[in-house]
């Protein structure tokens, strides 16, 4: 009985023959996408005609252009290396431990947001838009009666009007750790792992052709296609990050790729102020199909890209990975409220289209710097932001810890699962 456990158990532990050594260019990477998404939530204030909690009155239309060289691959590529990060997990602890650790260092923030962090940004999108004028101590009093009116034109999330706002990613990885573990049999078997080596081994326009017939077909079936392209990178990532010749060949062309990434960058952007945009009739279908086949090649080719950059120039240690590793989740559960709330203060000072922004990325780095060194020297705020405790706690204190904990995770997970 006990074989057969182990046995069963096997099919969801990734083969640790060929396992490799820790990636720091992906560490990198990761710490890079994350402060590019701040930079990203400072333009959706300034950028005309794409929807936002709130809006500056300095609007840029041609921000769209700028916006549109990060908006395809800005949050594939963390589905990418959160699928590699996945596997190397996977491979030193075992399936019961996973889901607890992904559980605590997931849910529990994503909670904390829900709760504490992602009001405000509800408050001042319905004082930006004239349906409240309240104070926040107020708002807040009223934010948890699930049946209050005063939140009836404001759509509905994990509860009426309570919704997870930018830490959907939270709230998705968790689910897409859980539908993962679903296809490890199969994603460790022999058959696959034979067909990964030989596709790393293929042409390198072949395996881009391959990575993006999938991405295609989802923009063309799925309407909201989000989550579908989320999970399908995180398994991008799981079944391809530990194929070293296909790191070689990326590393080797990683210039030519980043050429053919801003040449797709440049059709993209072509097509969407000459045809996405200008037309005042509805596109055709052929168009339509046009635009989404750009739009997928961009998005397949930036993010090969963005790995071949990193692999050739940021696979090296450095003494303050460790710190920005740490710092990512607390900075990134924090800037977006921050983003609104100065985005909505400062725009009364009229400070103009130049200093207004550079303000606003300014005070929001600032005030997640703070944020993030307040909560790693606060033991009860680490874990509220993604952090592991540092103390040193009685068996007895642990354990009571992990089940109080564990039930409260257990009913905000169903509700986020069913």
């Amino acid at each position: 009985m006990l074989s057969q456990i182990k046995q069963w158990g096997s099919y969801f532990k990734p083969p640790t023959a060929d396992l490799p050594a820790r990636r720091l260019d992906l560490d990198w990477l990761r710490i890079l996408a994350f402060a590019l998404l701040i930079f990203y939530h400072c333009g959706m204030l300034y950028v005309q005609d794409w929807g936002f909690h709130i809006k500056s009155q300095y609007l840029s239309e041609s921000l769209q252009s700028v916006m549109l060289l990060v908006n395809p691959w800005r949050m594939p590529i963390l589905w990418m290396i959160s699928g590699i990060a996945i596997r190397f997990i996977l491979a030193k602890i075992s399936i019961v431990h996973f889901v607890k650790q992904r559980s605590y260092r997931l849910l529990l923030p994503l909670l904390f947001g829900v709760l504490v962090i992602v009001p405000p940004q509800l408050y001042y999108e319905m004082t930006f838009n004239g349906d409240s004028n309240i104070s926040y101590w107020q708002f807040y009093q009223q934010f948890f009666q699930l049946d209050n009116p005063l939140f009836d034109n404001y759509r509905p999330g994990i509860y009426p009007h309570i919704d997870v706002n930018h830490l959907w990613y939270l709230r998705e990885l968790w689910q897409f750790s859980l539908y993962l573990l679903l296809l490890l049999p199969l994603f460790n078997s022999q058959a696959v792992t034979r067909a990964t080596k030989k596709l790393s081994n293929m042409n390198g326009w072949l395996i881009s052709i391959l990575m993006l017939i999938p991405v295609l077909t989802i923009q063309i079936l799925i309407d909201d296609e989000r989550e579908a392209l989320g999970f399908l990178f995180l398994c991008y990532g799981y079944l391809l990050g530990w194929q070293p010749r296909l790191w070689e060949k990326l590393r080797q062309n990683a210039l030519s790729i980043l050429t053919l990434g801003l040449l797709s960058y440049l059709v993209l952007v072509v097509f969407y102020n000459l045809v996405w945009t200008a037309q005042s009739e509805p596109l055709s279908a052929a168009m339509q199909l046009t635009g989404v086949i750009i739009h997928s090649a961009d998005r397949v080719v930036w993010v090969l890209a963005i790995l071949a950059l990193g692999a050739r120039y940021l696979n090296r240690p450095s003494k303050r990975l460790a710190y920005f590793n740490e710092a990512v989740y607390p900075y990134y559960i924090i800037h977006q409220t921050l983003i609104i709330i100065f985005g909505f203060e400062l725009t009364a000072l009229r400070l103009g289209p130049w200093l207004e922004p550079a303000v606003v990325i300014g005070l929001t780095f600032l005030g997640s710097a703070i944020f993030f060194e307040v909560a790693r020297r606060f033991e009860p705020l680490r874990p509220l932001v993604g952090l592991k405790l540092r103390g040193s706690y009685s068996a007895s204190s642990q354990k009571m810890y992990a089940i109080t904990i564990g039930i409260l995770l257990v009913v905000f997970g169903l509700e986020i699962l069913l």
